[in-house]
C-alpha cells in the first residue's frame, strides 16, 4: 500500500541552538494526520531546558528563557514522554515525517543520553523506521533546483501553507503535508511502501553527504568529514551531526563539524 494513502505522523523540535551534541529541546510536537491531511491527534511539550536560551534562538521560535522557566516542564520527564510517544508511533508502523531527521532525531537521542533514558533506537531495538524526511527527498528528486531547501521554501515550492513557522506543531503538520504533495507529484515515490521509501532515503542521504563532503574539501576544508548516517547520527564515530539549521528552528549552513543538518 502506498504511504500517501494512509496515516502519517510528524515530529518536530525547536531548540536552544544547532549542535546536537550540546543543545537542548525547548518545544516538541508529535501529530497524527489522516489521509486527507486533517490533524486527528497531537501532543506538544514546552520544556525548561535547564540552560539559558540564546537570544538568537528565542528570536526564531519565540520562547525566552524566562518563559521556559516559568511554564516549561522539567526536561528529564519531558524527554521521557517525547521519546515514549515517538516510539509508540513507530512501533505501530505509522511513518513519521521529520524535516531534517538526522538533526531532530539525533538531538533527541543525545537528550536521552544526558538524562540516562533509553533512546528511541534502544526501545525499538534498531534505527527508527519508517521515517520520511522532506529535506532528503527533495534533494533526491530535484537535485539541481536552485534556492533554499528550508521548510518554508519547500512549503512555497509544493504549495503548502505554513502560517506559524518555527512553532513545532505547525512545522510538523506542514512537513507532513509537503511529503504528501511530493508523493503525489513524483509517482516513483508515491507508489513505494514506507519501508522501501525509508531505505531509499538512507541511500540518498549518504550520497548527499558524500557530495557535500567533496564540495567542502574542494572549497573550504581539505579534512572535512560529513556524517552519512540517516536518520540518526551515531553517538560515536568520525563525524558529528552538522547544523544545516538556524538556532531553534530549521536549516542554514553547514558548520565545521559536518554532517548535513537541519532545516532553515
Amino acid at each position: 500500500m502506498s504511504w500517501i494513502t494512509g496515516l502519517l505522523a510528524a515530529f518536530d523540535l525547536e531548540t536552544t541552538g544547532t549542535d546536537v551534541e550540546t543543545d537542548r529541546i525547548v518545544t516538541a510536537a508529535v501529530v497524527r494526520l489522516e489521509p486527507d491531511g486533517a490533524v486527528s491527534a497531537e501532543r506538544t511539550w514546552l520544556l525548561d531546558p535547564g540552560v539559558a536560551i540564546p537570544e538568537q534562538a528565542s528570536a526564531i521560535h519565540g520562547i525566552s528563557t524566562d518563559h521556559a522557566r516559568e511554564h516549561g516542564v522539567p526536561p528529564s520527564s519531558a524527554v521521557e514522554d517525547i521519546t515514549r510517544t515517538l516510539t509508540e508511533v513507530l512501533r505501530s508502523g505509522t511513518p513519521v515525517v521529520v524535516m531534517n531527521a538526522r538533526y531532530d532525531l539525533s538531538l533527541l537521542d543525545r537528550e536521552c543520553r544526558r538524562y540516562g533514558l533509553a533512546s528511541v533506537t534502544e526501545r525499538l531495538g534498531g534505527v527508527p523506521s519508517p521515517v520520511i524526511d522532506p529535506l532528503v527527498l527533495d534533494k533526491h528528486v530535484d537535485k539541481y533546483r536552485k534556492g533554499k531547501r528550508a521548510l518554508h521554501a519547500l512549503c512555497a515550492h509544493y504549495g503548502v501553507s505554513l502560517d506559524d513557522a518555527h512553532d513545532a506543531r505547525a512545522d510538523a503538520v506542514a512537513a507532513a503535508r509537503v511529503v504528501r504533495r511530493m508523493g503525489e507529484k513524483y509517482q516513483s515515490l508515491g507508489t513505494m511502501s514506507s519501508t522501501a521509501l525509508h531505505e531509499l532515503q538512507a541511500r540518498a542521504a549518504a550520497g548527499q553527504a558524500a557530495s557535500l563532503q567533496a564540495y567542502l574539501r574542494r572549497t573550504a576544508d581539505p579534512a572535512a568529514v560529513v556524517e552519512p548516517a540517516w536518520p540518526v547520527v551515531p553517538r560515536s564515530g568520525p563525524a558529528e551531526a552538522s547544523r544545516e539549521r538556524e538556532p531553534g528552528g530549521p536549516v542554514a549552513a553547514p558548520l565545521s563539524r559536518t554532517a548535513p543538518g537541519r532545516r532553515p
